[in-house]
């Protein structure tokens, strides 16, 4: 283990792991607003629109970030469409986490019991207001665990960036074993750096898991009084 190796180079690690963060980030946020969205066209069953939901959620699911980062990269500029690699990776997490995290909320959706619902609506509140103030919150609630998993999963997807030249830390790692042929240490401190950003975010989701379970949230007998 070449020691110097990785004291001369594990900057690049840092700069890549900000980056990395940075565009998970980003996607991450994208894909629960559009989960929420999805979810809600689900739920109020909108004809038109709930049909493109379920397309969207099929094609998203059931295909490779990978190969869909190949499209927007490589098949775009040939309908005159040119975007960053960064950009195509924002989209890219974002179009392939959006189907989770809505498949997350619905779940969480059809667990806030009805009864509340049609309280709600027999007091006067509107469709909308029900959904903003009762329904959203208690499914986001229910939903903790599972939406957890997946911000754990889309960061790890963000591996797959280097396919499209965007300098993450696989990226740099590739290039540093290409470089070098020092396969052990950049690995290494592959492994390490994705542990730095991975360890804390699962605690933080444990965390929070176990005060939403303590406080009742999830418990079918508890949202049903």
């Amino acid at each position: 283990m070449d020691i110097n190796f990785i004291q001369t180079h594990y900057h690049l690690y840092i700069e890549a792991g900000i980056l990395t963060i940075r565009i998970a980030a980003i996607g991450i946020l994208l894909s629960l607003i559009i989960g929420i969205i999805c979810s809600l066209i689900k739920t109020m069953k909108i004809p038109v629109l709930k049909t493109i939901v379920l397309i969207y959620i099929e094609l998203s699911r059931n295909t490779p970030l990978l190969i869909q980062l190949f499209f927007l990269y490589f098949g775009l500029p040939k309908l005159g469409i040119v975007l960053s690699s960064e950009t195509c990776g924002i989209i890219g997490l974002a179009f392939l986490g959006g189907s989770y995290m809505a498949e997350a909320f619905r779940s969480g959706i059809e667990n806030v019991s009805q009864v509340q619902h049609e309280s709600a609506l027999s007091l006067g509140m509107t469709k909308s207001q029900v959904f903003w103030h009762i329904t959203l919150p208690q499914a986001f609630e229910t939903s903790v665990p599972v939406l957890c998993a997946n911000i754990i999963f889309l960061i790890k997807e963000t591996s797959v960036f280097s396919a499209v030249a965007l300098a993450d830390l696989m990226f740099v790692a590739k290039d540093l074993i290409g470089i070098y042929y020092k396969t052990d240490e950049a690995l290494l401190m592959l492994v390490i750096a994705y542990l730095l950003i991975l360890l804390p975010i699962s605690i933080i989701c444990t965390f929070i898991e176990r005060r939403v379970r303590y406080a009742g949230f999830g418990d079918q007998s508890t949202i049903s009084r």
